[in-house]
Order: C-alpha cells, then sequence, then structure tokens
C-alpha cells in the first residue's frame, strides 16, 4: 500500500474530526490557553514576552509559525486572512498537530520497515495505521498541546540515526528537545543504542576475522602445545562467544533471554570494543555531543529543567511512576500480551533458569513495594482536578482501599516482565536495560500522573516488539477506535460546569 496510501487513510479521520472538534470547541482549552496566545504572540513578531506558567520551550510555537507561513500566501489571495497575525487561530495553530500526525505515521512506517525488513508493505501500513491511532497520540492530534509535535522528532531523530545519519538525527533530537526539554532522554538513548549496535557489528566481524586467521594459519589450533597460542585461542573463542551472546536485531533473536546473567559480561565485551573505538565513535557521534552540551548549559542558566511553573513542576523521585507506565502499556497492547501462547513463552523463559528467575521476581516485587510504598506521589493538580482521566483512577481505584495500591504491585511487575520478554525476543539484553533506563529517566522525575508522557516510551516499546501478527494487530486497532470514540464523545458532547469557576470544563486524558 505505501506512505501514500498510509497519508491518506490517516488524513480520513484526521479532517473530519479536526472540523468537528474546532465547530464545538473554537475556544482554546486547558493548557491551550497558555499555548495558542503564546503562538499568537510569537505570530506578531514579539519574542520577547513569554507566559511564565508554560514550562516547555518555545519549539512548538517556531514550528507553527512556518506553518502558518506556508498557508498564508493561499489564505490571503481567497482573502480569508489580511495579515499573518490574523491566520494565527486557534484552528489553524491545531491544524499543526493535524499534519504532524500524517507525517508521524509515515516515519512510524519508514522505522517499521527499516527494523523489520522481511515485513511486507501490507502489514507495515497496517501496523503504522494502527499505532496513528493509539488514543494518547491520537487524541492531543486535535489540540495545541507539545506531544504530537515532540513525538514526531523524536521518531525522525531515531529514524535518521537508524540510517547513519548523525547530523540530521542530532539536529532531530536538538529540536525535540527545544519542543520538550525531556526529550534530552531520549537523544542520548538513540546515540547509545546505536553506539552498542556499532560497537556488537564491529566486535563480532573482529571475533569472526580472528577465528578465520586461525583456522586457516593453525589448522591444528586444537592440539597445540604451545600455552600462549592455547591462551589466545581460548580468549578468541570467548569473543566470538559473548559477541554472539549478544545480538543484533533480527539475528539470532532468540539465542538468550532477557533474564539470563550474561549481561555484565556483555556489558564488558562492549566497552572493551568501544575503547579501542573511542576516536572514531567520537567524531561520528559529536553532532549529539553538541546537543548534550547545549543542554547542559541550558540547565545550568535556567537553574531547572522546566522553564515556568518550577514550584509545581519540581523534580520528584516518583518511582512508582514506572509501575503505572507498564501497566498502561500493556492494557494497550492486550491482544498481545494478554494471551495464553504468551504466558507459556513467559513461563518457558523463567523456567530455563528458576533459581534467577525467582530471584529476579522476588527483587522486582520488592522494589514494586517499596516504590508503591514510599514514592507514590498525590500531585495537588492530580486531586484537584476532575477533568482529567487520572483523577478518577487515583480515587475509584487506587485509593479505593488501602490495599488495593499494594495489591497492584504484582500486576505491575508482571507487566515489565512482559514488556522486557517481548523486547528481548528482537533485542539484546543491553538494548532493553538501556530502554528500562531511558524510561524511568524520563518518568521518575515527574510527580504529575500524565498518560501522554508514556507515548514515546510506549512507541518504542511497539516498534521494537516482534509481533507481526495481523489478526492481533487487528484486535488492537479495535480496542483503540472504541477509547477513541468513548473519550472524544465525553470531550465534545459532555460537558460540565464547576462552582467555583466558570466556563464549560470538559473531560480530557
Amino acid at each position: 500500500m505505501g506512505k501514500i496510501a498510509l497519508a491518506v487513510i490517516v488524513s480520513l479521520w484526521v479532517i473530519p474530526i479536526f472540523i468537528l472538534v474546532n465547530r464545538t470547541v473554537p475556544e482554546p482549552y486547558m493548557d491551550e490557553i497558555f499555548h495558542i496566545p503564546q503562538a499568537q504572540k510569537y505570530c506578531k513578531g514579539d519574542f520577547r514576552s513569554w507566559d511564565p506558567m508554560i514550562t516547555t520551550p518555545p519549539g512548538l510555537y517556531c514550528l507553527s509559525l512556518a506553518h502558518v507561513a506556508s498557508l498564508f500566501p493561499g489564505f490571503y489571495s481567497v482573502q480569508a486572512a489580511s495579515s499573518f497575525a490574523d491566520l494565527c487561530s486557534a484552528a489553524i495553530l491545531r491544524s499543526f498537530n493535524c499534519v504532524l500526525a500524517v507525517i508521524c505515521s509515515i516515519i512510524m512506517y519508514d522505522i517499521n520497515t527499516h527494523l523489520k525488513p522481511t515485513l511486507d508493505d501490507k502489514k507495515a501500513t497496517l501496523q503504522a495505521v494502527i499505532l496513528s491511532l493509539y488514543p494518547l497520540h491520537w487524541f492531543f492530534t486535535f489540540l495545541y498541546y507539545t506531544d504530537v509535535a515532540s513525538v514526531t522528532a523524536v521518531l525522525a531523530m531515531y529514524l535518521a540515526c537508524l540510517k547513519k545519519n548523525y547530523w540530521l538525527s542530532a539536529l532531530s533530537g536538538a529540536f525535540s528537545v527545544f519542543i520538550r526539554q525531556t526529550n534530552i532522554v531520549w537523544v542520548l538513548f538513540v546515540a547509545c543504542t546505536q553506539i552498542i549496535d556499532i560497537a556488537i557489528t564491529h566486535g563480532k566481524k573482529n571475533a569472526i576475522r580472528a577465528g578465520s586467521d586461525m583456522s586457516i594459519n593453525k589448522p591444528g589450533w586444537a592440539c597445540d602445545n604451545n600455552t600462549s597460542s592455547a591462551g589466545l585461542n581460548l580468549r578468541k573463542r570467548r569473543v566470538v562467544k559473548v559477541m554472539d551472546t549478544v545480538k543484533n536485531p533480527l539475528v539470532n533473536a532468540h539465542a538468550s533471554s532477557p533474564y539470563s546473567s550474561g549481561l555484565l559480561e556483555d556489558i564488558w565485551a562492549i566497552l572493551l570494543t568501544l575503547w579501542h573505538m573511542k576516536w572514531e565513535l567520537l567524531f561520528s557521534f559529536s553532532p549529539f555531543v553538541m546537543v548534550l552540551v547545549a543542554f547542559v548549559l541550558f540547565v545550568l542558566w535556567n537553574g531547572s529543567i522546566v522553564l515556568g511553573a518550577k514550584e509545581a513542576h519540581a523534580v520528584t523521585p516518583h518511582f512508582a511512576q514506572i509501575l503505572y507506565f507498564s501497566l498502561v502499556s500493556v492494557m494497550a497492547l492486550a491482544p498481545m500480551h494478554f494471551t495464553v501462547p504468551h504466558a507459556v513463552d513467559l513461563f518457558k523463559h523463567f523456567r530455563k533458569n528458576m533459581t534467577f528467575g525467582f530471584f529476579l521476581g522476588f527483587m522486582a516485587l520488592t522494589a514494586g513495594f517499596v516504590s508503591v510504598h514510599f514514592f507514590s506521589v498525590a500531585h495537588p493538580y492530580l486531586l484537584a482536578d476532575n477533568r482529567h482521566y487520572p483523577f478518577y483512577l487515583w480515587r475509584k481505584i487506587i485509593m479505593a482501599h488501602w490495599s488495593i495500591k499494594y495489591l497492584l504491585v504484582p500486576l505491575y511487575i508482571w507487566s515489565w516482565f512482559s514488556i522486557i520478554h517481548a523486547l528481548g525476543k528482537f533485542r539484546n539484553k543491553i538494548w532493553v536495560f538501556a530502554y528500562f533506563m531511558a524510561t524511568a529517566a524520563v518518568l521518575v522525575p515527574a510527580p504529575l500522573i500524565e498518560f501522554r508522557y508514556y507515548t514515546i516510551p510506549f512507541f518504542f516499546l511497539v516498534l521494537h516488539s516482534n509481533s507481526n501478527e495481523s489478526g492481533r494487530w487487528y484486535l488492537t486497532g479495535i480496542l483503540y477506535i472504541c477509547v477513541n470514540v468513548f473519550t472524544m464523545m465525553m470531550f465534545l458532547f459532555r460537558p460540565f460546569s464547576w462552582d467555583h469557576e466558570p466556563g464549560v470544563q470538559r473531560f480530557i486524558w
């Protein structure tokens, strides 16, 4: 079907729902009351004024200027806008996210086909369409929030890095940080995983080359009495074994379990390879170093990661956040994770090394209970704002009884094991470890439970899971459509009012 068909399919729902949203909710709503006026100031050429309630950098507003500029000649020619500033209405600014949603779907298609070369075009298109329907991504397509632009920039960075265009990748990464500063974590994640892949490939080539040289030069090496030669041979065989264990994407995908105990050995083998390649890698990835240095200088200058409302968004050790992420993500992929074959496969992997599996499970449960008991944060915004769905999940489920938050811990831990198992079929253990650390680095400091913060790690999870069964994808798509219909109907047609504040209130993620 291809990219053109994908763009047409996504546009078929983006355009009518965009029109419906703007006719029903023409005025800025929720965080739009900060973002839209700020963008309109930029449209008027006022780049000095800044709303102190805005926490993110002005990347979205700068990109929106380019979008408005591309539309202005057409609108001016039909006398629909008399000036550039007049065109910066809420609807026009929201339309920028609609354009990005189409672009983002194409980027996801390209990433999927790059990571899975054997995936046929029809399945790749199907998966990109369904990922575009992911409820958190889909809903904010129709509002002027930073989420869609942030996701698009991060995925564009990743795609460019996969294609080894590191300057373009770093530029996209810089734009992603300029849209939302926490994306610096994904910049580092993308760079590090690419460096690891290069080290693995280089190490395996050297190990294979060394083995080939020895087989040619010393065909009888196994029986050689020279102890130094035997020691050299043993070391080379060890390198071959280690580098084969640290598998590349789609190569020996089932050779090792993510629960096996070879992680430290793999890390050591990769570090040795990186040390020998240090100057080459430093030169190749210098653009990413520039982005990191610029970010550090910004934090030192600003005194904080966030720009405005620093008190309400202070860094807080919220370890329970990564537990919520695991359950939300697994439920969003229920047709792939809540299946008998997946559960049996997961059990078999634990069974291969039962002692280590029980130890790992015990440690994970202990960490989960500690996180829930000591590091569950009830942000004032969460407790006071009944317009958000997390408000009801917190009050009606997690806090319905004191024991429920503890009873949910085994489900959280199972969700993480299910995620790691799914990733372990497709990526090596070090990649999975880096993914977990990056997800934790983004979510743990965030005191507020916002499901839209989970979107980027969720997309990385799905794109690196090796589930290509069309039936499960269709079920996932049906699930997403049902959720999207419900949330949009609630947003548009179930408004309510507050006694303490005038105006119409609406339900939102």
